[in-house]
């Protein structure tokens, strides 16, 4: 037995030194295997504890508020949802993929597709600019690996009435046209970051810190107001349809300040709604697009006349018989005149009348003074797309040139660059800037022709708008009105067009002490009526009154004082 005992003790000794190295071993691996994880490897795992709960985000900055001169919202931004997805993540939840079978906003099939088309990235875009209801019907269904970000999207609240002046941004939020585009470096904000501590679903569950501050855009405010604004795009949509035109345009402007106060546009476009969006409608056709002006270029021409001491209002001109020969063209008149005064070429817009002033003048006159007023030049409103304008630069001008040149053939304007020469009739003279942003402080402008010959040229052109003058439907009730109607043929392929023309009324109110200028451009009117006169001085009328009614101007007509004058003569 005592034997028995030995045997045994050196074998329970054995499995005891067995088990306590087995458990020394276990402990010294745990222990290595903490030091490992807590000391060795602690910067890596705590990295990627970081980057699956810590995330680093994009805090959206706004763009500035576009507005009215008097504070009215042109265009703002909204905040939006935007969903992405995190494919790598995705891919390891497939079997939860399914909760989006049927769901309204993400199409499952499509987003598989997506997810397994760039399963090695860690970034796509799902769905961009979704309304936060709409969003939520996609979060609620909780799949991993698929957030929401908040951006903003532009809204435009006066929708088409100003959407060529204004434009509009892409899905980016970048200016792509109008003033969106022209400042976009202002308006534009500058996007920040932020820590955020996510759950396994992706649900941001606490804010950790501001990394970089959004900066939003500044505010634009600009000289339109939205009242004329609105009514004169009304006034322009109506005269566009009645006389079922190609399109138009219309300009109104402060003369003395050279702030836009309405630029509107036909054919134009909605900005909120841009799917089925003609192109050719992006345009501001009161700056980009070029006629040749007609008769409203006879001021002009005048004006010079005035100005070198050639003539005075009441110096008579013969223009009988109606025709004149320049070089192998004939000029016509609607009707043999006689013999007119200065004031009388304007009142019946006499071709030959106006010939035969630009013929007496030195060759490079007339041209010189075209160039004063602006002419073949920017207005300095720095829109996007604006057009210079065409007037010829030659040494030397053949009759039959300055002849045309004296009644609006020969050169091209543009709807903005007529106003701004209309502006320095009713600013005494003064050519200033254009702009398109108030202004706090009126620019220095330049004197372009006298202040006497200004008052003149406002006096003879009062005439125009009166019974015996083309423009007799460009009255405003209250108030003296003067301006200028045009008729152009417009060039076709091949030369001027006998059936398509443009309709033109440029002018200013009150007369009696100008400030408002106001043009009006109808585009191929496509009915018996296509006279300036018939065409856009009705416009001209409604948009005008409606402009000294909304800016509290004093009315300066007085009683009958145009109501014994002769019977209205066929408009040109």
């Amino acid at each position: 037995m005592s034997q028995a005992r030995k045997t045994r003790q050196p074998n329970s000794r054995l499995r005891w030194r067995f088990v306590l190295a087995f458990w020394v071993v276990c402990a010294s691996l745990l222990i290595g295997r903490a030091f490992d994880l807590q000391v060795l490897q602690h910067d890596f795992l705590a990295h990627q504890g970081d980057i699956r709960n810590l995330r680093t985000e994009p805090l959206a900055a706004h763009r500035g508020v576009i507005r009215d001169r008097y504070g009215r919202p042109l265009a703002v931004s909204t905040p939006v949802v935007t969903l992405w997805a995190n494919p790598r993540e995705a891919m390891e939840h497939q079997e939860q993929w399914g909760r989006l079978a049927g769901n309204p906003v993400i199409n499952l099939n499509e987003f598989s597709r997506k997810v397994e088309r760039h399963k090695n990235r860690e970034f796509i875009y799902l769905e961009r600019g979704l309304a936060p209801e709409s969003a939520e019907k996609v979060l609620a269904e909780k799949i991993p690996g698929l957030y929401k970000l908040t951006e903003y999207r532009r809204y435009y609240p006066a929708g088409e009435v100003t959407s060529q002046v204004v434009g509009f941004t892409n899905i980016d939020d970048k200016g792509q046209e109008g003033i969106e585009l022209a400042m976009d470096p202002s308006l534009a904000g500058h996007s920040g970051s932020k820590k955020v501590v996510r759950d396994l679903l992706g649900r941001v569950i606490q804010d950790i810190e501001v990394v970089k501050p959004a900066r939003p855009g500044k505010d634009v405010t600009l000289s339109i107001d939205l009242r004329l604004q609105y009514l004169a795009y009304r006034e322009l949509l109506g005269a566009v349809q009645k006389f079922r035109a190609k399109g138009g345009s219309a300009v109104v402007l402060d003369a003395h300040t050279g702030e836009v106060l309405a630029m509107v546009n036909q054919p134009s476009y909605n900005p909120n709604n841009r799917e089925n969006l003609d192109t050719s409608a992006l345009r501001n056709r009161a700056v980009t697009d070029l006629f040749e002006p007609g008769s409203t270029m006879k001021p002009f021409t005048v004006a010079a006349a005035l100005e070198m001491g050639m003539v005075t209002p009441s110096t008579t001109i013969n223009t009988h018989p109606g025709t004149l020969r320049v070089g192998d063209k004939t000029i016509h008149d609607h009707r043999d005149y006689g013999v007119i005064d200065i004031t009388t070429v304007l009142t019946k817009s006499s071709n030959v009348g106006a010939s035969k002033l630009a013929l007496a003048m030195d060759p490079m006159a007339l041209p010189d003074y075209l160039e004063r007023f602006g002419f073949g030049q920017s207005t300095a409103i720095d829109f996007p797309g604006e057009s210079d304008g065409v007037l010829p630069l030659r040494s030397r001008w053949r009759d039959v040139e300055r002849a045309a040149l004296s009644y609006g053939y020969g050169l091209s304007v543009s709807t903005v660059q007529l106003a701004q020469a209309y502006s320095v009739i009713a600013n005494d003279g003064v050519r200033l800037p254009l702009s398109l942003e108030k202004v706090d402080k009126v620019p220095e402008g330049e004197q372009v022709i006298g202040k006497h010959t200004a008052r003149e040229l406002v006096t003879m052109l009062e005439t125009v708008v009166s019974r015996v003058g083309t423009a007799s439907r460009a009255k405003v009730p209250g108030y003296l009105v003067a301006g200028k109607t045009g008729t152009v043929h417009k060039v076709m392929a091949g030369g001027y067009s006998e059936d398509h023309y443009i309709g033109l009324f440029a002018g200013l109110a009150p007369a009696s002490d100008p400030r408002y200028v106001a043009v009006v451009v109808i585009d191929d009117p496509r009915s018996d009526a296509y006279y300036g006169g018939l065409v856009a001085a009705p416009a001209f009328s409604n948009i005008m009154a409606g402009v000294l009614r909304t800016l509290h101007v004093p009315p300066d007509k007085p009683d009958g004082i145009i109501a014994s004058l002769g019977t209205q003569e066929d408009p040109s």
